[in-house]
């Protein structure tokens, strides 16, 4: 699977599970550390592991494994690195905490709209 695919099927499972604030950065023309980061918020620790399971279950199903995952210890965030694609799972806390939304501002934000339920 390519990466924009990846991080876009990624969208789609956070979004269907219920995720928050959910966004797709390109930083590939600011970064070597991947492709895409796609980022999501968890209501709490328990939604945060139960995203980045069902993210890691359903790509998994579509053949795609992670290089490696952190935080799962912490459930308030969670990281899942496909490679060229790194999934971000946060609380509301964390993630304000993080602010990586800020930090990889230079990247270019994706239109999810038509990824996204219309909630």
């Amino acid at each position: 699977m390519e990466s924009k695919e990846l991080a876009q099927e990624a969208v789609r499972i956070l979004d269907r599970k219920k995720g928050k604030e959910i966004r797709m950065i390109e930083i590939r023309e600011i970064s070597s550390l991947a492709d895409y980061f796609v980022l999501a918020t968890g209501t709490s620790s328990t939604q945060v592991k139960a995203l980045a399971d069902e993210v890691e279950v359903q790509l998994k199903e579509k053949g795609e494994s992670p290089v490696r995952t952190e935080g799962y210890r912490s459930h308030s965030w969670i990281l899942i690195d496909y490679g060229n694609v790194v999934v971000h799972v946060f609380t509301t806390e964390a993630r304000h905490f993080y602010d990586l939304d800020r930090l990889w501002q230079d990247g270019t934000q994706e239109d999810l709209s038509d990824l996204l339920s219309q909630e």
